[in-house]
């Protein structure tokens, strides 16, 4: 069993800052990929921001320069600061994780619950 716990969401003004945090616990042998999505009402949910556990970053070209991915892989811990908010940044954000349970495990996928972000003038 594997826990997400996201913090950071709310509401902002155009222009402003926001950074949502990502706590990983339970059965967790690893963690590959770490990352945050988006889904905008109507719309699909989309990739924001992912980083490895050795630092790559892949960032949608619509927050390239605005928003930046870290990690903290001694408390399984993803962040994303996100600067220079806009309108089209409204969505609920999820976290992300793809993590083996043990070590000879296959690696499995798991979505947070999700965090509110809205811009709004």
């Amino acid at each position: 069993q594997v826990q997400l716990v996201e913090s950071g969401g709310g509401s902002v003004q155009p222009g402003g800052s926001l950074r949502l945090s990502c706590a990983a616990s339970g059965s967790i042998f690893s963690i590959n990929t770490m990352g945050w999505y988006r889904q905008a009402p109507g719309k699909e949910r989309e990739l924001v921001a992912a980083i490895t556990s050795g630092g790559s970053t892949n960032y949608a070209n619509s927050v390239n320069g605005r928003f930046t991915i870290s990690r903290d892989n001694a408390k399984n811990m993803v962040y994303l600061q996100m600067n220079n908010l806009k309108h089209e940044d409204t969505a609920v954000y999820y976290c992300n994780v793809r993590y083996r349970p043990g070590i000879f495990k296959n690696e499995l996928n798991y979505w947070g619950q999700g965090t509110q972000v809205t811009v709004s003038s």
